[in-house]
């Protein structure tokens, strides 16, 4: 199995969200990571990103938000970019794992036609409330004509340990991560929002934007426990680690 790191899009937000003692007015630049896992049983892309149009016009997507979570890549840069650059299409995706369904991490959900789309419930249940818009859903991204296959604890993608999707809820109802075992590169614990920037785990540090801070803490705690076991932490939006991942066709293997 390889995982090749591809780029979902790249926001810019304020600092404060993150580190809740920040000045109001400093700014983050905030890589958006998918990473596609080419499993012999079916080719696996672990959250599709941002809707490539919020590049160029990300009010009309996302409305309001876009003025708190504003879009900075260029034009193309989005995960079909990346998946064409391995020699990839978006029907070539057996399987898409939302880790949750917020915007900027299942925005290109839709073109993933022929893929079967694993959510968890509670994350369903979540999208699917009458305000859910004003948390950052929205059905354009997640409420697709696709397939969907609904989880509600760890589990084991294709039963072979490969790929372990594992409950790390708190930034929303049903946040997940993937624990993902390769032969030589050892293993890598994809963590999405549970861990967004690697300093709010060093420092012990919830972000304003947490649904629930005592489950998100309870994340942080596996997060430990599975790096300690050693297992390489993957954070969603760490712009300093993002800049020492291989990227595209550099994969791990």
């Amino acid at each position: 199995m390889k995982m090749h790191v591809l780029s979902g899009g790249r926001l810019r937000m304020k600092k404060s969200i993150y580190f809740p003692d920040a000045d109001r007015s400093e700014m983050l630049e905030l890589p958006v990571s998918c990473m596609l896992l080419r499993h012999k049983q079916g080719n696996v892309l672990f959250d599709t990103g941002c809707h490539p149009s919020v590049a160029e016009n990300p009010e009309a997507r996302w409305g309001s938000l876009s003025k708190f979570m504003v879009p900075i890549m260029p034009p193309g840069e989005h995960v079909l970019s990346g998946l064409k650059a391995v020699g990839l299409g978006p029907d070539d995706i057996d399987v898409v794992v939302c880790s949750h369904l917020h915007t900027d991490h299942c925005g290109c959900n839709e073109f993933c036609k022929k893929s079967t789309i694993v959510v968890h419930a509670l994350e369903l249940e979540a999208a699917k409330a009458p305000d859910a818009v004003n948390s950052g859903y929205f059905p354009a991204d997640w409420d697709q004509p696709i397939p969907m296959k609904v989880i509600e604890g760890e589990t084991d993608l294709f039963g072979d340990g490969r790929i372990t999707l594992l409950p790390l809820h708190g930034h929303s109802r049903g946040t997940i991560g993937a624990l993902v075992a390769l032969d030589k590169s050892g293993e890598f614990l994809l963590t999405s929002d549970a861990l967004s920037i690697r300093a709010n785990l060093d420092r012990e540090i919830v972000p304003r934007n947490t649904w629930n801070a005592e489950q998100f803490l309870d994340s942080f705690a596996t997060i430990r426990r599975i790096e300690a076991g050693g297992a390489t932490v993957v954070c969603s939006h760490d712009s300093a680690q993002w800049d020492t991942l291989r990227k595209g066709q550099d994969a791990y293997d």
